[in-house]
């Protein structure tokens, strides 16, 4: 292998080396950790299970500006010059939605596996928060291909989406959108 391909590969490799060692810290954690038992919730809802499925859907619709945002960056879409802005912004207002979130599901549920649902949960969370780090060391390199960030962009969203389905659906579906 020349030494382009080595740099080449390694503008690939550590991204996605750190995600990943990302993802299983928080699995492996979530699973040799003790659940405290203890809960998130803020005034004006019936449950932590409310307070976190809300703040899920929330960062899903800002994911949704994600998606719809970088579809323009990449030409997708006609695109004006507050898009770049907007997708900055919205990409760190889902993720402040989802911290509240991964605190109480690691803390005090940990990494769950009782049933399938619960399983793909756990699994997608870590994924999420694995293909974030990566996504945000892919911004940092200037060097990256330029197909790795819409990659791990589209990693990200994907695992968000799976997130809300395994959890918020399934609450909304089970309980109402009103408890």
């Amino acid at each position: 292998m020349s030494t382009a391909q080595v740099q080449h590969a390694t503008r690939i490799a550590v991204p996605l080396a750190v995600g990943t060692a990302v993802a299983v810290a928080l699995g492996v954690y979530g699973r040799l950790h003790d659940p405290a038992g203890v809960a998130i919730n803020l005034a004006g809802f019936s449950s932590f299970q409310s307070v976190k499925t809300w703040l899920a859907t929330v960062a899903l619709l800002f994911g949704i500006v994600q998606l719809i945002s970088a579809m323009s960056l990449y030409g997708r879409l006609p695109t004006r010059p507050w898009v770049a802005p907007l997708h900055r912004w919205s990409g760190r207002i889902a993720v402040a939605f989802t911290l509240p979130v991964v605190a109480h599901c690691l803390y005090a549920l940990g990494f769950e596996y009782g049933e399938p649902r619960i399983l793909i949960h756990s699994l997608l969370g870590c994924f999420f928060y694995g293909a974030f780090v990566a996504k945000m060391l892919t911004l940092s390199r200037t060097d990256a291909p330029k197909w790795l960030l819409p990659v791990v962009g589209g990693a990200v969203f994907t695992a968000l989406v799976g997130l809300w389905l395994t959890s918020s659906l399934w609450f909304f579906t089970t309980f109402g959108v009103i408890r």
